[in-house]
């Protein structure tokens, strides 16, 4: 029976063999279910030119069409560092159940990848944030709030 630390090491090999291959920053990801790795995900922005394309959500998106669902419930992620900001969201929008991590956000803030200011802006009201945000067309959006809510066959996520 495989250990955290072998899917640990699976997801720091990934992360070597796809920044030396020049696909992205030096981070993988797998995820495990039933002690099996169901998907695996490297970071591809420079690749794919996908500033989403981080490797846990490369290998969240492979998961979930491995598995024909979007509620990975009953899985868990290994990534070789700390998810930034936008990853930790797609995990918990997926439901895994555990995530293990080697490097921590500061090693990375280290090799100038900083994901400090995001978590220091999304508290922040948001008239006070860098972006600036503007709401418009609410009454047409919210129109189509009420539409999904009469909808009698939507599937809730």
């Amino acid at each position: 029976m495989k250990k955290p630390a072998d899917f640990m090491k699976k997801a720091i090999d990934l992360s070597h063999e796809h920044m030396t291959a020049g696909h992205g920053g030096p981070f993988g990801a797998v995820i495990v279910k039933d002690g099996k790795i169901i998907s695996e995900g490297w970071n591809q922005v420079l690749s794919t030119n996908d500033p989403t394309a981080h490797a846990e959500v490369q290998a969240i998106r492979k998961a979930s069409q491995n598995l024909g669902c979007f509620d990975l419930s009953g899985a868990e992620i290994y990534t070789s560092c700390e998810p930034c900001p936008m990853c930790l969201a797609a995990i918990y929008w997926a439901r895994l159940d555990k995530i293990y991590y080697a490097n921590t956000r500061k090693d990375a803030a280290d090799i100038d990848f900083d994901d400090d200011f995001i978590y220091q802006e999304v508290p922040k009201p948001i008239e006070q944030r860098k972006i600036t945000m503007t709401q418009i067309s609410h009454d047409e959006a919210l129109k189509v709030f009420k539409a999904w809510t009469a909808k009698g066959d939507r599937t809730l996520y």
